[in-house]
């Protein structure tokens, strides 16, 4: 999110329907990503409960987990499978693609 920031005055990209997430999904695959890019949702333990969340601050009004994410064990980040386009939760300090949305 900081390098999104810094390097591109940009987000990481937020999703809000299924129709923007088959675009990003489509956009990672013209690059020809083969490693799940970041995008934008963070899970993390608030307020007492789970709780997924875009970094940008938008609503949280749509979702495309796989089967078993998020993981509710640890703060997480989120990727985008370029193969299948669901969201997987990873460990935040992988080194990956990442989208980044102005």
């Amino acid at each position: 999110q900081r390098y999104c920031q810094d390097v591109y005055r940009g987000q990481l990209a937020s999703v809000h329907s299924a129709a923007r997430n088959q675009e990003l999904q489509k956009l990672a695959q013209t690059y020809h990503i083969i490693i799940a890019p970041w995008i934008g949702a963070v899970t993390s333990f608030r307020a007492g409960q789970w709780q997924s969340y875009w970094e940008d601050s938008s609503p949280w009004n749509y979702a495309n987990w796989a089967p078993t994410h998020p993981f509710h064990i640890v703060t997480t980040c989120t990727t985008l499978s370029t193969r299948d386009g669901l969201w997987r939760s990873r460990f935040c300090i992988q080194l990956r693609p990442f989208i980044c949305q102005y």
